[in-house]
C-alpha cells in the first residue's frame, strides 16, 4: 500500500463543533455502506465492501439534502396536500408557505419576491425564457454563449437560429480553463441581444468576472442571463448589485429538493409575454409559472434556506435579517471550502501522470469553486469513477452536459472527466481518504479490476 497522504491548509475551516452540527443536519452523512449496498439491486454494477460509512463528492450532480427540508416536504403533503387559491384553509395555509419561500428565495438572491419565478429546472425555465425571448429578437440579432458553460445555457439559445438568430460562442483559455474576454470583447457588438453565461463552471469550477461581463454587456445594450447552478451552493450573490437582467438557479444544488428558480426583473417579467394558458393569472411572476407548481418542492427550498440561515447563527451572526444570516453563513461555507480546495489540489497534484484542468494556483482559489475535474493516463474516468465507488467515494464521471467545453479540451470522445466536487459538509478528513483510495488505484489497477473493490485499512474521522 502507499503512504497514506498528510494534508493541512492554510485556511480557516469549521471548528470540529461546528462540522459536528452541521453534518447531523444530513441524514446521508451518517448512512452505512452496507445499508447503501443492502438496497441497491442485484444487478448493480457497484459492489461496495468496505466498512466505513460513504463520502459524498458528488455535490456538483445534486447536493445531499438537511433533515429539514424533508420535514417540510412531508409536513406539505400531510397537512396542506391541495391546490393553491382555493376557498378552504388547506390551500390558504399553502398560499402563506409559497409567498414565505419565494420571500427566502429573493432574500437569498437579493431581489422582490415578485421577481422569483418557480418551475420545473433550470432548464425548463431557461427553454421557457428562451422561446418568449425569440419573439423580442429579428434575423441578424445575436446572443453570445460560452464555452464554459453548461448545454442548458446554450441549447435554448441555439433554438433561436431557427428564427435567423446569430449566436456566437466565446472561447476558453485552455491553460487555466478560464473565458478568454479579448475574445469576448471582440464579439461583443451592437447587434448583441443576449449574453448567456455561467456564474461558475459545473467542470472545472471557474468562477466568471460576472459584475466586468455585465458591464461589457450592457454597454451595447444587450440583456444578460446568469446561469448560477453550479455557484449559489458555493458563494452568496446579489442580482441587485450585479445588475443582471435574469438569473436561473436550481434548489437541488444547494441542500433542496427538486425545483428551478428564475430571477428576472420585474420591468422584464411584466412586458415580456410567456407562453401560458388563457386562464392562467396575468400577474408577475405567476404568469411565468406554468402548470401546477410542486408546493412540496417549493415548501422544501424555504427550508433549504432555513438551514442556512441557522448555519448563519451557528457561526456567529446575531439578530439581523435573513441576508445578514445569509453572509454569515457563505461567509463560513466559503472560507472552510478553499480549505478543502487547496488541500485536495496539493494531494491531487503528488499523483504522478495526473492531470487537473483549470485553477490550480493556490493564490487564485477565489477565482474558483472547490470542484476539480481531472485525467490520469492509463485510467478512464468510468473505470476511477467505479474503483472510488467501490471505495465508498461517490464522484462523477463524463462530460456533465458542457459538451463544447470537453470538445475543446479534447477529450469529448474520450471519456471525458472525473469530476470531484466538494461541499460544506466534507472534511479534509474525506479528502485525504479520497486522495489515499485514488493514488491505491493507480498504484495497483489490478487489484480493484479484478475484485471489484479495495479493502480500507486507515482509520477515517468525520471530522476536519
Amino acid at each position: 500500500m502507499t503512504a497514506p497522504f498528510s494534508i493541512r491548509s492554510r485556511y480557516t475551516m469549521f471548528t470540529r463543533d461546528q462540522m459536528r452540527w452541521i453534518r447531523r443536519q444530513f441524514p446521508a452523512l451518517s448512512v452505512s455502506l452496507s445499508e447503501l449496498s443492502q438496497g441497491a439491486q442485484q444487478s448493480s454494477p457497484c459492489q461496495i465492501n468496505v466498512q466505513e460509512p460513504a463520502i459524498f463528492m458528488d455535490g456538483p450532480g445534486g447536493t445531499q439534502v438537511p433533515s429539514g427540508v424533508m420535514e417540510a416536504m412531508n409536513r406539505t403533503l400531510r397537512t396542506t396536500n391541495a391546490n393553491a387559491h382555493g376557498a378552504f384553509i388547506t390551500s390558504q395555509i399553502l398560499d402563506l408557505a409559497i409567498l414565505d419561500a419565494r420571500q427566502a428565495a429573493a432574500d437569498l438572491l437579493g431581489c422582490e419576491r415578485q421577481e422569483i419565478v418557480f418551475g420545473a429546472n433550470m432548464t425548463t425555465l431557461s427553454f421557457a425564457l428562451s422561446r418568449a425571448l425569440g419573439r423580442w429578437l429579428h434575423p441578424g440579432d445575436e446572443v453570445m454563449v460560452t464555452q464554459l458553460d453548461h448545454d442548458a445555457n446554450i441549447a435554448p439559445w441555439q433554438a433561436l437560429q431557427e428564427q435567423g438568430i446569430l449566436v456566437r460562442q466565446v472561447q476558453i483559455q485552455p491553460r487555466d480553463c478560464t473565458l478568454d474576454l479579448e475574445d469576448f470583447r471582440a464579439k461583443l457588438n451592437s447587434c448583441t441581444r443576449l449574453v448567456a453565461f455561467g456564474a461558475a463552471s459545473n467542470v472545472v469550477g471557474t468562477i466568471n468576472p460576472m459584475a466586468q461581463i455585465i458591464d461589457l454587456a450592457h454597454e451595447v445594450g444587450a440583456w444578460v442571463f446568469l446561469d448560477a447552478v453550479h455557484y449559489i451552493p458555493h458563494r452568496l450573490l446579489d442580482v441587485q448589485v450585479l445588475d443582471c437582467d435574469f438569473l436561473v438557479c436550481s434548489a437541488y444544488k444547494f441542500f433542496g429538493p427538486h425545483l428551478g428558480i428564475l430571477f428576472g426583473k420585474r420591468q422584464l417579467l411584466e412586458t415580456i409575454t410567456p407562453y401560458k394558458v388563457r386562464p392562467a393569472p396575468n400577474t408577475v411572476p405567476e404568469r411565468w409559472e406554468t402548470g401546477t407548481q410542486n408546493f412540496e418542492g417549493i415548501t422544501g427550498l424555504h427550508a433549504a434556506i432555513q438551514y442556512l440561515q441557522r448555519l448563519g447563527v451557528r457561526l456567529g451572526a446575531t439578530g439581523g435579517d435573513r441576508r445578514t444570516l445569509l453572509n454569515a453563513a457563505f461567509a463560513g461555507i466559503e472560507a472552510h471550502e478553499q480549505a478543502l480546495c487547496e488541500a485536495l489540489i496539493e494531494g491531487l497534484q503528488r499523483i504522478p501522470g495526473l492531470q487537473i484542468y483549470g485553477i490550480c494556483d493556490h493564490h487564485r482559489l477565489h477565482q474558483r469553486t472547490p470542484t476539480i475535474s481531472l485525467r490520469i493516463p492509463g485510467h478512464t474516468p468510468a473505470e476511477l469513477a467505479q474503483a472510488l465507488g467501490n471505495r465508498g467515494v461517490f464522484s462523477w464521471h463524463g462530460d456533465f452536459y458542457a459538451q463544447n467545453l470537453a470538445d475543446r479540451l479534447g477529450v469529448a470522445h474520450d471519456g471525458g472527466f472525473l469530476r470531484i466536487g466538494l461541499v460544506h459538509y466534507n472534511t479534509l478528513s474525506e479528502v485525504q481518504r479520497m486522495l489515499n483510495a485514488l493514488s491505491e488505484i493507480v498504484a495497483h489497477p489490478q487489484l480493484f479490476v479484478s475484485s471489484g473493490g479495495l479493502t480500507l485499512d486507515t482509520p477515517t474521522d468525520p471530522l476536519p
